[in-house]
C-alpha cells in the first residue's frame, strides 16, 4: 500500500479552522478508530445507501460495533426533503444529542443529504464524509455543499456545512458500477479544465489507466482534485465569487440533468454542459473548435454523452436554466475559460453575462 496522502482544507468556519482530507488505498477499516480518536465518546450516526451496505463497506467501516443510522434507496431520487425528514427523526428515535457525529458513507448523494441533516439537526452536528464514488471522492465530499433537491430543480433546499474530516480509499472504487465510475470521473475532467492545463494532459495521457482501475493512478488523481478544490474553497467558502468557478459545465448541466427526469447521471449530463460550455465559448470569441474538439475527445473516451437528447427540449431548459439558485433577475451567470486550466473574468468575476439568445443558439445546436 503507497503511503496515505493528506491534504488540509483551511477554512474559518470549519472545525480548527480547516479538516483534514485523507486519501490512500485499502484503510476503510482503519477509519472508525480514526473518527473515534477525533471525536471520542461522542454520538455517531452512519448514513448510507443500499448499494453501499450490499458491497460490505458499511460493515467494514463500523466493524461489528453497534451503531445507529440510516439507509437510503441509491439515487438522486432519494435526495429530496422527504428523506430527510426520515433521516433526522431516525437521530431522534436514536436519543442522539448535540455532540453526535454524522458519518456519510456513500456517493454524491448520501453526502449531500447526510451534510445536509449534521446542518440541521439540533441546529448543526458535525459530520465527517467517506466517499465511495468518483464523483464523491473528486467534488462532493470536499467543500461543504449540503442540499436536497425540489420537485423542479437540483440542490434548491441547503446549506454550507463543511466537515470536521474527509476519508478517500479508492479502493471502494474497485466495485463501482461502470457507469456511475466513468460518470463521476468528469468531475475531474472539469477541475483541470478550470485550474490546470498540465491534470488536464495527465487525464489523457493515464485515460486507460483510470478506465483500468489502477490505484495509484487513483490516488494522484483523487489528489489532484482534491488539491484543486481546496485552492478555491480555501479562497471563496461560500460562492461570493471565486468558488462559481467549479460550475463550469453545471448551469446548463445541472438543467439537462433534470429535465431528463434524473434519467442521466449528474456527470452525464454535466459532460453535456462542458460541451455547451465550449460551444458558447466559441460563440464569444473565447475558445475554438481545435479546443473544444480535444474536451469533446476525453470526455468520449470515458463514454460520455455530448448531446441532448431529442426529448428534451430548449424551452424546458430554458426554464430550469431561469430557476438556477444562482439567477438574479431570473438569469444566472455562466462559467467560461479562456484556455484549458484558465476561467474567464470579467471585471473580477468569475462567472460572466452571457445573454439568453446566445444559449438559446447553443442549445438548439446542442
Amino acid at each position: 500500500m503507497n503511503p496515505m496522502k493528506e491534504l488540509t482544507v483551511k477554512v474559518p468556519a470549519a472545525d480548527a479552522g480547516g479538516y483534514r482530507i485523507e486519501i490512500g488505498t485499502g484503510f476503510l477499516g482503519s477509519v472508525w478508530p480514526k473518527i473515534e480518536s477525533q471525536f471520542g465518546a461522542a454520538g455517531k450516526f452512519v448514513i448510507t445507501d443500499t448499494n453501499v451496505a450490499k458491497a460490505g463497506y458499511l460493515d467494514k467501516l463500523v466493524s461489528g460495533r453497534n451503531v445507529p443510522g440510516y439507509i437510503i434507496p441509491p439515487g438522486e431520487m432519494s435526495k429530496n426533503m422527504n428523506t430527510l425528514v426520515l433521516i433526522i427523526e431516525a437521530m431522534e428515535n436514536a436519543y442522539l444529542a448535540r455532540d453526535t457525529v454524522v458519518i456519510a458513507l456513500g456517493g454524491g448523494v448520501v453526502g449531500d443529504i447526510a451534510g445536509f441533516a449534521a446542518a440541521v439537526f439540533k441546529r448543526g452536528v458535525k459530520v465527517v464524509q467517506v466517499p465511495t464514488t468518483t464523483l464523491a471522492q473528486a467534488d462532493s465530499a470536499i467543500g461543504g455543499k449540503t442540499g436536497v433537491d425540489s420537485s423542479l430543480s437540483k440542490n434548491a433546499f441547503g446549506c454550507f456545512w463543511h466537515p470536521s474530516a474527509v476519508y478517500i480509499d479508492v479502493a471502494m472504487l474497485k466495485t463501482l458500477d461502470d457507469r456511475q465510475y466513468r460518470a463521476g470521473l468528469v468531475e475531474s475532467v472539469k477541475h483541470a479544465l478550470i485550474a490546470d492545463e498540465k491534470y488536464f494532459g495527465f487525464l489523457e495521457s493515464n485515460l486507460d489507466a483510470i478506465l483500468q482501475r489502477q490505484s495509484d493512478v487513483l490516488e494522484k488523481v483523487a489528489y489532484q482534485n482534491c488539491r484543486i478544490k481546496a485552492q478555491v474553497v480555501e479562497a471563496d467558502p461560500t460562492e461570493r465569487n471565486q468558488r462559481r468557478m467549479l460550475n463550469y459545465g453545471h448551469t446548463i448541466g445541472h438543467a439537462i440533468e433534470s429535465a431528463s427526469g434524473f434519467e442521466l447521471l449528474h456527470g452525464e449530463a454535466v459532460a453535456i454542459g462542458i460541451i455547451a460550455a465550449g460551444m458558447i465559448e466559441i460563440e464569444m470569441g473565447l475558445g475554438d473548435g481545435k479546443r473544444l474538439e480535444r474536451i469533446r475527445k476525453i470526455l468520449v473516451g470515458l463514454g460520455m454523452p455530448v448531446k441532448k437528447t431529442a426529448n428534451i427540449s430548449k424551452s424546458a431548459l430554458i426554464d430550469i436554466i431561469r430557476r438556477d439558485k444562482k439567477a438574479i433577475n431570473q438569469w444566472p451567470r455562466f462559467v467560461l475559460i479562456d484556455t484549458i486550466g484558465h476561467v474567464h473574468r470579467t471585471e473580477g468575476q468569475w462567472a460572466v453575462e452571457v445573454k439568453q439568445d446566445v444559449v438559446e443558439n447553443v442549445l438548439g445546436k446542442l
